[in-house]
């Protein structure tokens, strides 16, 4: 009998929930869960207590911690997914006098209280080899051994700092439906410090539908750590005016049309920073692939920055750095025109166009394997590590392109793939 039939057994249930005051609802919880636990409207994320099965996949990639909250509970009194919609902060802890008269016994409680530590040992010791290919499984949840330490949640949803609009211009030659923003914050006299591969949270202005407050809207910083403009307190983002929905009907994003039409001298509520795990290494040899589509580009353009500056200074020699970048077309195609500036020898850039007229379609993963020699021979050094950023639907045909030139150059992909998320070197963060 597994623990969590023990506890079914024993009457509690050590149930999951989503603290509603710290979420920023950047979807990474619900996109990460294996079982399809989570779900959420637009007021909260929640947790389904009849589907999780405490696997904890979804506690280390929540940005903000939210995701780690308990409640031991009598499975009678199981919160519903209704009355966890509803919420706008976590209800208190019962009390051992509450749950005694309840008819819950020490015993149980104490069966409760181990759940999530049994359930989390379980999750590292699975075999990565499912019959059903699961890219998320191996997607790190660490940083790598030479990342500098981050700094998170620094200033939560209910203190925000305030930061100045100092830039705000159009990084494609898309028109006003396509179109991606470059937006440069500045912080003034506020310490905001953040790594290339961390985000922030943007609070729009205003209500909602039903009169609440807009929620924070989380955007991948695009500038590396001494900022857009090195020695100034600032960063950058790409935002992508968002228009329509996922079935192309006419939508206005709320946060990205608030940010896109944001004029220099405007100040915005910010969240964050957030992430500590998707971190590029320091280690100077380290070679990075980074694989992305649209404004999935931010963070590789930090990280491509940051090796630019160390690299001009003179005393810097890097290891390779590959770039696989997808869009529908070279107009939609966010930073198109810089990066044809970038040395050759520097970077190594492949551009995927899926939408281009006359041509066929083309995407981030037929590159690389295209590329399968040069990967193989990455993938074989340990000094190697993988980025992806971009929509949820691109992950999986990226890693399994990875699983596929690991087999095909005689690596045990089982392996490989497990050495990557253990050592953290392949890192997933798609939406």
């Amino acid at each position: 009998m597994d623990s969590t039939t023990t506890l079914i057994d024993n009457g509690i249930l050590k149930q999951h929930l989503i603290d509603p005051e710290i979420c920023i609802r950047c979807n990474t919880c619900e996109a990460t869960c294996p079982v399809g636990a989570i779900t959420h409207d637009d007021n909260n994320y929640v947790v389904r207590a009849d589907v999780c099965n405490g696997c904890m996949a979804c506690i280390s990639p929540c940005p903000t911690g939210s995701i780690d909250n308990w409640r031991a509970m009598p499975l009678a009194r199981a919160y519903s997914i209704e009355e966890q919609l509803t919420w706008e902060e976590l209800p208190a802890e019962l009390s051992p006098e509450q749950l005694a008269a309840e008819g819950v016994a020490t015993a149980a409680l104490n069966a409760a209280a181990q759940q999530p530590a049994q359930s989390a040992a379980a999750a590292v010791a699975e075999e990565p080899g499912a019959q059903t290919f699961n890219s998320a499984q191996y997607g790190a949840t660490v940083p790598p051994w030479s990342a500098a330490h981050p700094y998170t949640n620094l200033f939560p949803p209910k203190s925000p700092t305030a930061a100045t609009v100092v830039g705000n211009f159009n990084c494609t030659e898309a028109g006003f439906e396509s179109e991606t923003h470059h937006v440069v914050l500045d912080f003034g006299s506020m310490p905001f410090p953040v790594l290339e591969g961390q985000s922030i949270g943007i609070i729009p202005p205003g209500t909602d539908a039903l009169g609440k407050a807009h929620h924070a809207r989380q955007y991948s910083i695009a500038s590396p750590r001494n900022g857009e403009r090195p020695g100034y307190n600032n960063l950058a983002l790409t935002v992508k005016r968002v228009t329509t929905d996922h079935d192309g009907n006419a939508v206005r994003g709320v946060a990205s049309n608030y940010v896109c039409d944001l004029k220099v001298g405007d100040t915005v509520q910010v969240v964050g920073p957030f992430g500590s795990s998707f971190l590029m290494p320091n280690h100077p040899r380290s070679h990075i692939v980074m694989i992305c589509t649209g404004t999935g580009s931010a963070p590789m353009r930090a990280m491509t920055e940051w090796r630019r500056r160390l690299r001009s200074s003179g005393k810097f020699e890097g290891g390779k750095l590959l770039l696989f970048f997808g869009a529908r077309t070279q107009q939609e195609l966010p930073y198109f025109g810089p990066l044809q500036s970038l040395p050759k020898d520097f970077i190594d850039i492949n551009l995927a166009f899926s939408r281009t007229a006359g041509q066929p379609r083309r995407y981030v993963q037929d590159l690389m394997r295209e590329r399968a020699a040069d990967l193989a021979a990455l993938l074989r050094d340990g000094s190697s590590h993988f980025y992806v950023c971009g929509l949820k639907s691109m992950e999986e045909g990226v890693v399994m392109a990875l699983r596929d030139i690991a087999t095909a150059s005689g690596l045990d992909w089982s392996q490989v793939g497990a050495a990557l998320k253990r050592e953290g070197r392949l890192h997933l963060e798609t939406y």
